[in-house]
């Protein structure tokens, strides 16, 4: 009578924390659970790398969170890039931060990884310091990066809601140390 309920695609925040030092320092934790749509999976296998942004915001106490959205102007430290390609020569997929790369046996394998990070230190020592976690807002969210994709690719983005994956921004718990 029921039918088993279909595993959704989309992107799911499983952990988002950030930890308020007593120095005033702010480092985010955080990981994902991805489900890719059949399209960009047939892509990621025909050798087109998936690109995904983690960003984090934060919205109070509102004059860092202020001078913070103005640093971001000019800078790119808000943001983590991960690379997820497939390698058919060894079957396995790679998942790049930076310089730094891992590979994994399966796809679900190589999708844990993407937005996971550990104590991502976003704000610097004393940019909080005497204020309260109870006090602080901060949210964070992990989306496929369509514009570096190829341009062919581009234009399904633009057209088809399969490539359009996004967590949405998700409120951190932030905890004192």
């Amino acid at each position: 009578m029921f039918a088993p309920a279909a595993q959704a695609e989309g992107i799911t925040a499983t952990r988002s924390e950030a930890r308020l030092t007593a120095g005033g320092q702010l480092s985010v934790s955080s990981r994902f659970q991805t489900e890719l749509p059949d399209q960009l999976k047939q892509a990621l296998q025909q050798g087109v790398p998936l690109n995904f942004a983690l960003n984090w915001q934060l919205s109070a106490p509102t004059v860092p969170a202020y001078k913070h959205k103005l640093a971001q102007l000019v800078s790119d430290d808000g943001t983590i890039q991960y690379k997820l390609a497939f390698h058919p020569l060894t079957n396995r997929y790679r998942v790049s931060v930076g310089t730094f790369s891992t590979e994994y046996d399966t796809l679900p394998a190589a999708l844990r990884a993407v937005g996971a990070v550990a104590n991502w230190k976003v704000l610097g020592k004393g940019d909080l310091k005497g204020v309260k976690a109870r006090e602080v807002k901060a949210e964070i969210r992990l989306q496929l990066s369509t514009a570096k994709l190829p341009k062919p690719f581009q234009v399904n983005a633009l057209t088809s809601k399969n490539w359009q994956l996004d967590s949405g921004w998700k409120s951190l718990g932030i905890s004192q140390e």
